[in-house]
């Protein structure tokens, strides 16, 4: 098990060298939704944390939703044992988007509702950085989103300033599969919380994930291509810069 977070990690610490993701000093929360990305990513950057020469702190943040069922008490467990603060945010978010305004378009809403929550919580917490887990897949997903539904050439950055709330995004597993991600977090055994959200597998995201996974079949190499396209144009802050530390 040690040999499978040490080579994860590995992958990590790539992304964050080469976006400079975090500096001396650092109070990072980490954003736990309960699925398997956000926990392999606070797993990963808590071992990171024993031998990288940047020091920096952690913190584990879940913005609860509303939504019954879902029980964070093994995600609670799994930060004890990494000795890692972890903070529940109870919100009505749930019943804001879902039930009282019916929105058509949920996600939009939700997304901006979870960013003011784990804004607010990040500050409360000492925190200036907020890690997402994101991943390689995402990113080429996200970028066929807006090109196919937008008309436009566009994707979240692994580093981004959010002016408003003065903090800043990382996203250490942009160089992290999914299927990688799942393999390691069900091997490791991870508390995975179920997410019912009624828009799981109805949205746009879901129908971009499916197409690419139909032109994968004969197009192995689809998602590396358009993953390296947008490195090498490059789209504004993707152009990675090695570095040797």
């Amino acid at each position: 098990m040690n040999a499978d977070i040490n080579y994860f990690t590995g992958i990590v610490r790539k992304g964050v060298d080469e976006y400079e993701m975090i500096k001396d000093g650092d109070r990072i929360a980490v954003g736990i939704s309960g699925g398997k990305d956000s926990l392999l990513l606070l797993c990963a950057l808590k071992h990171l944390q024993r031998f990288y020469p940047q020091r920096f702190e952690l913190e584990a943040i879940t913005i609860d939703l509303g939504f019954e069922g879902m029980d964070f008490a093994p995600v609670a467990e799994l930060c004890r044992r990494l000795s890692v603060p972890y903070t529940i945010v109870k919100t009505d978010i749930k019943q804001v988007v879902f039930d009282e305004r019916c929105e058509d378009n949920p996600c939009s809403l939700c997304a901006k509702m979870r960013r003011g929550a784990i804004n607010d919580a990040m500050k409360a917490r000492g925190c200036n950085k907020l890690a997402l887990g994101h991943h390689y897949d995402d990113a080429v997903e996200t970028f066929m989103l807006s090109l196919l539904y937008e008309g436009r050439i566009g994707c979240f950055k692994p580093v981004t300033y959010m002016s408003r709330a003065d903090v800043w995004q990382i996203r250490p597993l942009v160089y992290a599969g999914e299927g990688q991600i799942a393999k390691l977090a069900a091997k490791m055994k991870l508390p995975i919380v179920h997410n019912p959200c009624p828009q799981d597998k109805g949205s746009k995201r879901y129908e971009i994930k499916s197409l690419l996974n139909d032109l994968s079949e004969t197009r192995p190499d689809l998602r590396s291509k358009v993953f390296g396209a947008m490195q090498r144009l490059p789209l504004e802050g993707w152009k990675p810069e090695p570095r040797s530390r």
